[in-house]
């Protein structure tokens, strides 16, 4: 059977700038991502529905007798008993989201034409940047689960090494840990294969330390945080979620933010994630053209991919950084950055294509990875549709 994850429009707007780059299922949320939390959980082949320029590197399959699952939705056994009984020519849906849909159609309108079955438990729908690290505890624990059921964690062997809650560790094969204070009894700590935890670092449960991921000497992870494969993390981390492939390696406060891939945080960089007055922060919003209210009193950096910004950056309270920026300077940029700039507090010019080009392909060899004609489109069409948020070309 074709299970095809897809993008609700008006989602996938409000995800944005993550989604620039990507479809919203493969957002990281807890240890996997949301298209591999469904394929470990349901039997078919996975493909995407999502926006034209992504389709290369995200195809869809068609065929006769396919689940339409919404990108956004999280799974858990309620959902999955209920999709499973979906009638043909049936959606699920609730609160006016399809959340599911069995039917022999390739047409993603057609959704919309199907009776619909109400679904009346538990839907986590990551549909605002800031639930993915509200949500990221919860998905976190149930991954743990799904990911150790029946398994057994590979020793740690290091004697300077402390561990509280030791029920709640699970260290997959060629992980090294070194002279670390872990304590799970908080929450559950998961440590990826060949993953590394350098000497003097304090993890406090719950974390998901991804595979390849490094946490540096004296980092201090605060809980409820994911590091994504192949990520290197130092400082201070709390309630934060690092896609994959990015780099935090110095101190620094990052807090209640996302962060996508290929991003470089510079040396003591820091984020405020709460307002002074405890008011509740307000962040860009790509379909009002404006800020909105989260109705959250904690949210600092969302950053889109391969943005970076150098030492002794300061971001404001819920700060949106779009694809490929680069930030630099003295003082507090601006609140919204758009994608492809190139400056800081003193304002911003256009970070120019072929030198975007050159960056990108040189910090994906250095990882082994290749900077290929689709990942050189996608960055070509995110410059295209973003450059109305670039104020300064229209003077």
């Amino acid at each position: 059977m074709n299970i095809i994850l897809f993008d609700d429009p008006f989602i996938r707007q409000s995800l944005l700038p993550l989604t620039f780059t990507r479809p919203v299922a493969e957002i990281r949320v807890g240890i996997l991502t949301i298209s591999d939390k469904w394929d470990k959980r349901l039997e078919g082949n996975i493909s995407f529905h999502t926006t034209d320029y992504l389709t290369e590197k995200y195809p869809f399959l068609s065929g006769s007798n396919q689940i339409w699952i919404n990108g956004a939705l999280c799974p858990n056994q309620g959902l999955i008993q209920a999709i499973g009984s979906l009638p043909a020519e049936t959606a699920l849906a609730q609160d006016g989201t399809i959340l599911a849909a069995h039917t022999s159609s390739n047409k993603y309108d057609h959704l919309k034409t199907l009776k619909q079955q109400q679904f009346a438990g538990e839907a986590v729908i990551i549909d605002q940047p800031w639930k993915i690290f509200n949500e990221n505890a919860a998905q976190l624990r149930l991954d743990f689960d799904l990911l150790t059921h029946d398994r057994i964690s590979e020793d740690i062997i290091d004697p300077h090494t402390v561990v509280y809650g030791e029920e709640n560790l699970f260290v997959e094969e060629g992980a090294s840990i070194r002279a670390a204070i872990i304590n799970a009894e908080t929450g559950p700590v998961y440590i990826g294969k060949n993953a590394s935890v350098n000497e003097g670092a304090i993890i406090k449960g719950s974390l998901a330390l991804c595979e390849g991921a490094q946490i540096g000497m004296g980092a201090k992870m605060r809980g409820d945080s994911t590091i994504g494969p192949y990520c290197k993390v130092g400082g201070e981390v709390s309630n934060s979620v690092m896609f994959g492939y990015s780099n935090k390696s110095h101190d620094g406060f990052l807090g209640n933010s996302v962060i996508g891939e290929w991003c470089n945080l510079g040396a003591d960089t820091n984020t405020s994630n709460l307002k002074n007055n405890y008011a509740d922060v307000k962040i860009w919003d790509y379909q009002k053209r404006g800020f909105k209210n989260t109705d959250q009193m904690f949210c600092g950096l969302i950053m889109g991919d391969h943005s970076k910004c150098g030492i002794n950056t300061m971001f404001n309270t819920g700060t949106v950084v779009g694809v490929s920026s680069n930030i630099f300077g003295s003082g507090f940029p601006r609140n919204f950055i758009p994608s492809f700039s190139w400056g800081g507090a003193n304002g911003f010019t256009t970070y120019k294509l072929d030198r975007v080009n050159e960056v990108i392909d040189v910090v994906m060899q250095r990882r082994g990875m290749i900077y290929d004609s689709s990942e050189q489109d996608i960055i070509k069409n995110v410059f295209d549709i973003t450059a109305e948020f670039r104020y300064w070309e229209k003077k």
